[in-house]
């Protein structure tokens, strides 16, 4: 039989009638030396078949490839699932890691159309120390008039520290949404792993009050300049 492909090759030269062709140009002993020539143009056409998926070969999983000649069996072949082991993307993914995009000095590493943020609602009334986990929520919002005036510590969450989570160089912005009854309170302190932070505040003052009968809007962009070192830039914005 012609060797059309590699896949009918020999795997041992030994015996008559074994490896003596390529593609049906002898290459037996006493061949013409034209032959060795021609035999050697037609094996690199038959290896670039073999890359280009031309000649229906695949390779086997043990020889570093995946023993198929399309993705689908591919992935069956190795035990890949869409939406398990390799993301969808025509359906909603979860990404439990920090996924990094880094772009390039001239590309952008990212953009979106549109984009949403988890919002932690609870009857909550703003009061003592609020542990605010950023690995929770990007809004934290208190629908229960406010009863004093409180810390807010921010954390990555009960069992990881913010100064773990994030690196030196990253930053993070998250609000805090305070309902006010006719007797206003405000974020009196701020921490960081439960360590004290002063923040810059906006407008240069710290603010000394809240705002009755509405919903205080409290924003802080929390920076990380080196280990266990935040600077925390924060405002205090009226919505009634």
């Amino acid at each position: 039989m012609a060797k059309d492909k590699i896949s009918q090759y020999a795997s041992t030269s030994a015996g008559a009638n074994l490896n003596t062709d390529i593609a049906g140009i002898n290459i037996d002993e006493g061949c013409a030396p034209s032959n060795i020539n021609n035999a050697i143009r037609t094996l690199m056409a038959q290896i670039r078949d073999l890359q280009s998926a031309a000649s229906g070969d695949s390779i086997p999983i043990g020889a570093g490839g995946t023993g198929s000649t399309t993705a689908s069996s591919a992935r069956a072949a190795l035990g890949l699932a869409i939406g398990t082991d390799i993301p969808s993307y025509t359906s909603t993914n979860t990404f439990t890691p920090k996924q990094i995009f880094t772009g390039t000095s001239s590309v952008i590493s990212s953009k979106f159309t549109n984009a949403l943020e988890l919002v932690t609602v609870s009857a909550t009334a703003a009061t003592g120390t609020i542990n605010y986990d950023v690995t929770t929520q990007s809004v934290l919002y208190y629908t229960s008039n406010a009863s004093a005036n409180w810390t807010v510590n921010f954390r990555g969450s009960s069992g990881t520290s913010l100064d773990t989570a994030m690196a030196t160089g990253e930053a993070i912005t998250v609000v805090f949404l305070v309902t006010q009854g006719s007797t206003a309170y405000y974020n009196n302190a701020v921490q960081i792993d439960g360590s004290s932070v002063t923040p810059k505040y906006q407008g240069g003052t710290a603010w000394t009050s809240g705002n009755a009968s509405g919903i205080d809007a409290y924003s802080y962009t929390i920076v990380k300049t080196g280990s266990a070192t935040f600077t925390v830039f924060a405002a205090q914005t009226q919505f009634k």
